[in-house]
């Protein structure tokens, strides 16, 4: 009986509250309460999509109102899904460096507030709109930032990973059905979306084009890993760069873009993978992900692409850059073979940074190309990827170095900010 009285109340704490006419919650800095993990079994039991759908969601969200200031912990309501959207249940979130860029509001153009930011995660479908017939409420799905419509020129073409409607657009903030917010505060007040996923929240709402449909038996933490960097880094070697087995690649950044694009190239075969950054601790994770070599540029008297074209017999077959620094760029793409080789952009660069290149240098064979999503079509290609790390192909053990309960989000972007975790995983 003391087991079953226990169930109760769990799955009374668990289960949203659905009343529009719910009582306040009072609004709270995140990181004063904790309350316990929960593993994504225990979560999935007790989900219960009956109970939700087709209601407002009243449940807690981190909410961000301001450039830098901390993320508050609100209680806010969340609307049923319109003509193709999708309200999913987060399980487990992760923060990217995007979303530190954002919280720092870096880009004024991009500003939207109130807002609820996050796009790496993973979850349950817990309704869908009207003419959603690819996905049921109780599917696991992860939210993608870069969506796939499946029938615009664009995603009907085998060139590009763009949609027409549904790319990626950090300057999107309402839904694309009616430009409007399906997140509102107890008073009615509009809380803005944020690259198509807004995850940091224990419901959201998403277009369909940007959800997709992952193995229910998938290990769900690192499944969050593939909303964006794992599938970026990876990509960026498989499709962007296409590295063969037996070639060199030099990676500059060794962030957690930069360590998944070794992984790529360690799973694609190549013989040599160079890691370039200034911070000598990263190497050992570095190893870890398949880079046979390491040069840190303040430990060298001549410049980066100097020593890795004499370590490599006049350059690297491919280069890939997740700096995000023009300098750095310039340096990645001089570092690769001329005649064929390939640097393949994946950092985020502030406006007005334009290239560092002079027409001239493109004819000595050299080629230079961006990537978003690592060029994976998120809806058709996405699950073949999760079936890859499932099997062993691609290996996501080492990316999640820290995991705190939500209401700790505060604590983790400054583990991330102070560069002390690669991928901090918060339990919503």
């Amino acid at each position: 009986m003391a087991m079953l009285l226990q169930a109760r109340r769990i799955l009374t704490q668990t289960l949203p509250r659905c009343s529009s006419n719910s009582s306040p919650a009072s609004v709270k800095l995140l990181g004063l309460a904790s309350r316990g993990l929960h593993d994504n079994v225990s979560r999935t039991k007790l989900f219960d999509p009956n109970a939700t759908s087709g209601n407002v969601i009243t449940c807690n969200a981190a909410v961000v109102r301001g450039p830098k200031q901390p993320f508050l912990m609100e209680s806010i309501r969340v609307d049923p899904p319109k003509k193709m959207e999708v309200r999913i249940k987060i399980l487990y979130t992760s923060i990217c460096h995007t979303d530190l860029s954002a919280w720092k509001g870096e880009n004024e153009a991009q500003r939207a507030y109130p807002r609820i930011l996050g796009h790496e995660a993973v979850g349950l479908v817990e309704s869908v709109g009207e003419g959603v017939t690819d996905l049921k409420a109780g599917d696991h799905v992860i939210p993608i930032f870069n969506g796939e419509c499946g029938h615009c020129p664009y995603c009907t073409t085998k060139t590009t990973n763009l949609c027409q409607t549904y790319r990626v657009n950090p300057f999107k903030s309402v839904m694309e059905n009616d430009g409007k917010c399906r997140f509102s505060t107890k008073d009615g007040e509009p809380i803005f979306h944020f690259l198509n996923t807004s995850t940091f929240t224990e419901y959201s709402v998403l277009d369909s084009a940007c959800v997709v449909k992952i193995d229910p038996n998938s290990p769900l933490k690192k499944m969050s890993l593939l909303s964006c960097g794992v599938s970026t880094g990876v990509g960026a070697a498989w499709n962007a760069a296409n590295v063969q087995a037996g070639s060199s690649v030099a990676i500059f950044g060794l962030g957690a873009l930069g360590l998944a694009a070794s992984e790529g190239a360690r799973a694609r075969g190549a013989s040599k993978i160079i890691g370039v950054d200034i911070n000598q601790e990263k190497f050992n994770k570095g190893k870890e992900m398949g880079m046979t070599h390491f040069v840190n540029p303040k430990d060298i008297s001549k410049p980066v692409h100097q020593r890795i074209r004499e370590m490599t017999g006049g350059g690297v077959d491919y280069s890939i850059e997740c700096a995000g620094n023009v300098e750095v760029l310039r340096e990645a793409f001089l570092s690769t073979h001329d005649g064929w080789g390939k640097t393949v952009v994946v950092g985020i660069y502030p406006t007005p940074k334009m290239l560092p290149l002079h027409p001239m240098e493109l004819f000595d064979g050299r080629s230079i190309s961006g990537t978003i999503f690592g060029d994976f079509k998120g809806k058709s290609q996405l699950p073949e990827l999760a079936k890859a790390c499932m099997n062993g192909v691609v290996n996501l053990d080492g990316f999640i170095t820290h995991e705190l309960p939500f209401e700790k989000i505060n604590e983790a972007f400054q583990l991330l900010g102070n560069g002390k975790a690669l991928r901090c995983l918060l339990h919503v």
